[in-house]
């Protein structure tokens, strides 16, 4: 059932996305998983919000079942290695299934789709002295046509096959396929529905990289990946570096997971990003609330001191909050007094759903260099549960209440909480 809470979510969301156009790539297993009739009714939804909507798809599972019926032995399965004659002509008719089954399901979901012939394809020609026989590349888009299609409200389906000038068919990745469109329809997002998950990291998932972070993590764990895995990512990094801001690799059997992903801040698979996705900034006015509700988590966690909306509002010009896809997830404050030349780090938190990204020591970071632009000379805060984090990521001192201005003294007394006084030197 939709919450409440979710609703608010995905509305949030959909001025920013409103006739902006999703390239989603679908493996072939995700078309033949039980997930996929929802997946159809996500993409329904996707366009009764405007959103225009362009489906890529694979073939690899389906090549290596026609395959096998036809008593083929495949040359490749998924559009990257050598593709033989025998091979071609599986993936034709496995492609065309596909597209088949795609168009489908939109029928049964009050959609139109069409099949175009948009992808121009030349062979991959031979490569270190190998020749990849009907193995292709995309060597243009027709623009013009998809555009077309995506203005009369029919969701183009797109099969890993393309033809050149003369009629000749190859095979091509349909990953690559992906970018290609998303480039071309100058695409928000390119979303990868796979069997993977998203990239796995030491500790699980990797929620969000930016794409040189990908980059430099797929140059050093090329060798350990998986090579469905592998290849999503550097797909990924180069549809990053070719502007599209914002790629997705998420699990396509998981129920709701496409919505789950798209709209909402933390998403079930890996972002991989190229615009201002993350970002500090100064709180405004229209934050208080957000900023609230952060501070009162820390309350009810016994981190923070509270603190009436009453009170954010006269001091919000203190405090910056740190952006995930424009929604505050983390604050801080830096209270001034200038007459002691002292700045106070109060109000650092992060939303529980994001520790472990850096984000709190960002805060820290940005805190600090508000005080050095203010030309304080010390920084001080105070901290009842994470006095070790301020001393090893921060830098700060043990220090005692005698630190303190004189007006902070005071208040410290009055709410005898007996918190960590902890001192930095900024000179």
């Amino acid at each position: 059932m939709l919450r409440l809470t979710d609703l608010r979510e995905i509305l949030r969301y959909v001025p920013r996305f409103r006739d902006r156009v999703f390239v989603i790539a679908i493996d072939g297993a995700i078309v033949e998983d039980d997930n996929f009739p929802n997946l159809l009714l996500d993409i329904a939804l996707l366009r009764s919000l405007s959103i225009r909507v362009a489906l890529v798809h694979g073939a690899a599972q389906q090549v290596a079942h026609f395959a096998k019926i036809s008593g083929v032995e495949p040359s490749d399965l998924d559009g990257t290695g050598i593709t033989d004659a025998a091979t071609l002509q599986v993936a034709l008719t496995a492609a065309n299934r596909v597209t088949h089954e795609i168009l489908e399901g939109l029928s049964a979901n009050d959609l139109r789709g069409a099949c175009p012939n948009a992808i121009v394809a030349h062979p991959a020609g031979i490569i270190g002295g190998v020749d990849k026989q009907f193995t292709g590349r995309v060597e243009r888009v027709d623009t013009v046509l998809l555009n077309s299609l995506l203005e009369h409200d029919i969701i183009p389906v797109i099969p890993p096959i393309g033809c050149d000038g003369v009629g000749r068919s190859y095979r091509l990745n349909s990953d690559s396929v992906a970018v290609e469109i998303a480039k071309t329809l100058r695409a928000v997002k390119l979303v990868y529905l796979c069997t993977e998950g998203g990239v796995q990291g030491a500790k699980g998932i990797l929620r969000q990289m930016t794409v040189e972070e990908a980059d430099s993590f797929l140059k050093k764990t090329r060798g350990e990946m998986l090579p469905g895995a592998l290849t999503k990512l550097a797909h990924a990094v180069r549809a990053g570096k070719d502007g599209v801001e914002r790629i997705h690799i998420i699990d396509g059997r998981e129920q709701e997971g496409l919505l789950g992903e798209v709209f909402s801040n933390e998403g079930i698979g890996t972002l991989i990003y190229t615009n201002e996705y993350q970002a500090i900034r100064t709180a405004l006015k229209k934050d208080v609330r957000a900023v609230y509700s952060l501070i009162q988590q820390g309350v009810q966690a016994e981190e923070l001191v509270k603190r009436t909306r009453g009170d954010l509002e006269k001091m919000i010009g203190d405090f910056y909050v740190f952006e995930v896809d424009k929604n505050p997830v983390g604050c801080g404050a830096v209270h001034l007094y200038a007459t002691e030349n002292i700045a106070e780090l109060a109000c650092v938190y992060v939303d529980p759903r994001y520790e472990n990204q850096g984000i709190g020591g960002k805060l820290l970071n940005y805190g600090e260099s508000l005080a050095r632009s203010r030309n304080m000379g010390r920084l001080f805060c105070l901290s009842t549960q994470a006095i070790n984090y301020f001393i090893q990521r921060g830098g700060f001192s043990l220090g005692n209440p005698d630190d303190l201005p004189p007006s902070r003294r005071e208040t410290y007394d009055r709410s005898n909480r007996r918190s960590q006084v902890l001192v930095k030197s900024l000179k």
